[in-house]
């Protein structure tokens, strides 16, 4: 069952086995009270208790080590029993007499329903046989090492125990891509190209020139020189005898095989069952009933709407040209862009630290766990986006980090960067993702994961906040804003596009550039994004303009009495529900504040 990582993977998206069991205790609350909450709670344990074993990378990520010697069984036989697993937990859940629980446990009993549901019905597209595209997977794995923890001796033999045990992982995904191959699921082409240079760094002639040496090029403190040895050796010699030969299999299967084998088309309608298939995802990421064909339209308003709100910034700053040439100049013009990435990153830096001091006028309640900012890794920059969020451990071993892309800093453009800060770091992901693990009375499926449609949605919302948290205060750092609004209804535009509507990658791009200030080089990592990751990339505008509805909703009705605090806790205080359980939340709440002001 993959429930509790929905997210964990997403936003790159808990705590320690004492800390999980101490919170399952207090979300159970008065469970002795009532047969039908127990009986709930305990579920809920044993199903977290599962997605943590058949995760256990997953595991690390989130602070749980008691699985860090494992890796994924990724089996067809494992993958299937996970699926049978899931039905019976939904059948367990159906057991139990909702009408018996209270408002609270209603609310999470209807949440964990709607998520078993959805997981199973897209097992049926086998989804699962694409195991990997061009920003990460098996041939990017050594990535991991950045993101659990490794301090103690049994933290570094648990690695070694990974390591020993990566041929059978590699092996295993090599038997769901060649399934794939077998059924017609496969990735696009055009995508894939990427990959071989992922894995060719992993080839290498010496251990020690392996990205996966690198947690055994110095001894830590703490670990004696003996016991340190023998870690280092066994390390070496699972890099040298299991992990290069993995990748060398990889890599003759990936070029040899299954790189022909790719589709050359790029939308999902051209799979299995692939618009049945897309109007799934769709469903899924917006958690709402849209159709492909609604989510279109919507995005082509919002591109229309937001356009002229650009024209009038592009007159405010006295442009003589077209829309076009403004893009172009903003594009071109070197003042716009920094020659040196650690000059790069150093102002991605003080971009973050302007914020904290005005959260303090925006929330009530603000998360206690800090972030960082951090370099996207070199292996990866060139294919990935501009930036992205890892969320915290929630046992406190690692904070949150807002990861930037420093490669070619020629293309990264600074009237970018303060929006950017606010929709991954704060008011954004850490805002709302540490609140939501810091949540002790929610389960931990709703701590620790969540849906798509809030996390994207909120992160986008915190954009239009960018002038109230001290950036965005020129008129090209507010066309940024408005560049990446955009870029978000162009997402609308273009996915749907490619994936339901037969649009080419050229097609995509080309709508793109026409309507967003973004540089040729995300342009492109963005599109192949969309086709590598179809229905996602809707999850972020359908979110934000249901969260800014519901504002405007608020402000009419309270008036005077709308408090932008009391707004934003009650959004973000139950973690990230579906919208439309969003709406019931904000709606509930407004009731309440009307019922104040009349008593």
């Amino acid at each position: 069952m993959r429930i509790m990582l929905r997210t964990l993977f997403l936003v790159l998206v808990a705590a320690g086995a004492g800390t999980l069991a101490s919170a399952a205790a207090h979300a159970a609350g008065d469970a002795d009270a009532n047969p039908a909450v127990e009986k709930l709670h305990a579920l809920f344990e044993s199903e977290w208790q599962r997605g943590l074993k058949e995760n256990p990378v997953g595991a690390s990520y989130l602070g749980d080590r008691t699985y860090n010697d494992r890796l994924p069984d990724v089996s067809m036989e494992a993958i299937q029993a996970s699926h049978e697993a899931d039905k019976a937990a939904l059948q367990k859940l159906e057991s139990i007499d909702r009408s018996a629980l209270p408002g609270d446990e209603q609310l999470n009993y209807d949440l964990f329903q709607w998520q078993l549901e959805d997981q199973i019905e897209g097992f049926k597209f086998h989804g699962y046989l694409m195991p990997l595209n061009q920003r990460g997977g098996i041939q990017t794995f050594d990535e991991t090492q950045q993101s659990i923890r490794l301090a103690t001796e049994k933290d570094y033999r648990d690695w070694v125990a990974r390591l020993q045990a990566f041929g059978t992982y590699m092996d295993q995904t090599i038997a769901l891509m060649k399934q794939g191959i077998a059924e017609g699921m496969v990735m696009p082409k055009v995508v894939m190209q990427r990959i071989p240079d992922q894995i060719a760094r992993q080839v290498v002639d010496e251990p020690q020139d392996s990205p996966f040496y690198k947690p055994f090029a110095e001894r830590p403190e703490g670990i004696g020189e003996e016991a340190w040895s023998d870690i280092h050796d066994q390390g070496v010699a699972a890099i040298r005898d299991v992990v290069l030969p993995a990748y060398k299999r990889f890599q003759t299967f990936f070029d040899k095989t299954y790189l022909p084998a790719c589709r050359d088309t790029v939308g999902a309608w051209d799979l299995p069952n692939g618009r049945e298939y897309y109007q799934y995802l769709a469903r899924h990421f917006t958690t709402t009933d849209m159709t492909p064909e609604e989510i279109h339209k919507v995005g082509l308003e919002e591109v229309k709407r937001i356009h002229a709100q650009m024209e009038e910034i592009i007159k405010e700053v006295g442009f003589d040209g077209s829309f076009q040439d403004f893009l172009h100049y903003l594009r071109t013009d070197p003042k716009f862009y920094y020659k040196d990435p650690q000059e790069l990153f150093d102002a991605y830096k003080v971009k973050a630290k302007t914020v904290d001091p005005h959260l303090v006028d925006l929330f009530g309640h603000l998360p206690r766990t800090p972030y960082g900012v951090k370099p996207i890794p070199d292996a990866t920059a060139p294919d990935t986006t501009t930036a992205y969020y890892m969320q915290p451990a929630a046992d406190g071993s690692r904070a949150g980090y807002y990861y930037v892309n420093l490669y070619k800093p020629e293309t990264r453009p600074k009237y970018e960067m303060d929006v950017l800060t606010t929709h991954e770091a704060v008011p954004g992901h850490h805002l709302q993702i540490a609140l939501a693990m810091e949540l002790k009375d929610l389960p931990k499926f709703r701590r620790f994961g969540g849906e798509t449609a809030f996390v994207e949605g909120w992160a986008l919302y915190s954009e239009s906040l960018c002038e109230k948290v001290g950036l965005c205060q020129d008129p090209y750092t507010r066309f940024g804003q408005l560049t990446y609004d955009m870029w978000r209804a162009v997402r609308l535009v273009v996915d749907t596009g490619m994936h339901y509507m037969k649009w080419s990658r050229q097609d995509a791009i080309d709508y793109f550039k026409k309507n967003a200030a973004k540089t040729d080089q995300d342009i492109v990592n963005e599109i192949d994004r969309y086709i590598a990751w179809p229905g996602q990339a809707l999850a972020y505008k359908i979110g934000q303009l249901r969260i800014m509805a519901l504002k405007a909703k608020a402000k009419k009705e309270l008036g005077g009495d709308f408090d932008i605090k009391a707004f934003h806790d009650t959004v973000l205080g139950n973690g990230a529900v579906p919208l439309k359980v969003l709406d019931r939340i904000v709606n509930d709440w407004i009731a309440e504040q009307k019922a104040k002001e009349s008593s």
